[in-house]
């Protein structure tokens, strides 16, 4: 008997927006030949890290700042993924800078 796809969300961050969406596409492209569900991907609101930081280290002189600003760009992937999908998904080489979560749902 075949066990029944379960469904598996896939969290994905980045700073580099370009291999974000290279990996969210290779994921659904995973998805389309295995013939599995796939809801996503999702954009959840962008984290925009922010540091301030005076020009000048005295307190003399006019107030400059220098303003730097990180931008973290995130998606949710939600697939109904069965084991040969899952295999697949291990197998997915990702940049360095996309960081890739999967969870599973706990059975009971």
């Amino acid at each position: 008997m075949a066990a029944l796809p379960q469904m598996v969300r896939i969290k994905l961050s980045s700073t580099n927006l370009a291999n974000l969406n290279k990996v969210c596409s290779e994921i659904a492209d995973i998805a389309e030949r295995t013939g599995v569900k796939i809801r996503g991907p999702i954009p959840l609101p962008t984290r925009k890290l922010r540091v301030v930081t005076r020009k000048a280290p005295s307190g003399q002189g006019t107030h400059t700042f220098d303003k730097w600003e990180m931008r973290i760009h995130r998606r949710i992937i939600d697939i109904d993924a069965d084991e040969r999908t899952m295999r697949n998904l291990t197998r997915l080489t990702t940049p360095d800078d996309v960081y890739m979560e999967v969870k599973l749902p706990r059975l009971l």
